[in-house]
């Protein structure tokens, strides 16, 4: 009985110290409503709007490509998934390629 007991404080005491699940970076093709000309869609980034603003100007250089934030999404002109997956985990961001 003891042991249980025991047992269930610690699990208590673990569950605080756990660190908070990360926001899901997903890289995506769009091409809904744009003339079937295809953008890459970055989502799931928790940032505040000066922060997505630079962090677009950052990708859209290294794509050398146009873009825009728009709904707390950035979006890049092209199809440059992989390169911005690699940027993104660059920077710290565990960012997933999404789609097919």
């Amino acid at each position: 009985m003891l042991r249980n007991a025991a047992r269930a404080t610690h699990a208590r005491a673990q569950a605080p110290a756990a660190q908070p699940a990360t926001a899901r970076v997903r890289v995506g093709r769009e091409v809904a409503g744009r003339g079937g000309k295809g953008v890459t869609v970055i989502t799931g980034l928790t940032m505040d709007a000066a922060q997505l603003d630079e962090l677009a100007a950052r990708l859209k250089r290294l794509c050398g490509a146009g873009g825009a934030v728009k709904n707390g999404r950035i979006e890049i002109q092209g199809d440059h998934r992989d390169r911005l997956v690699a940027e993104l985990c660059r920077l710290g961001l565990e960012a997933k390629r999404a789609g097919g």
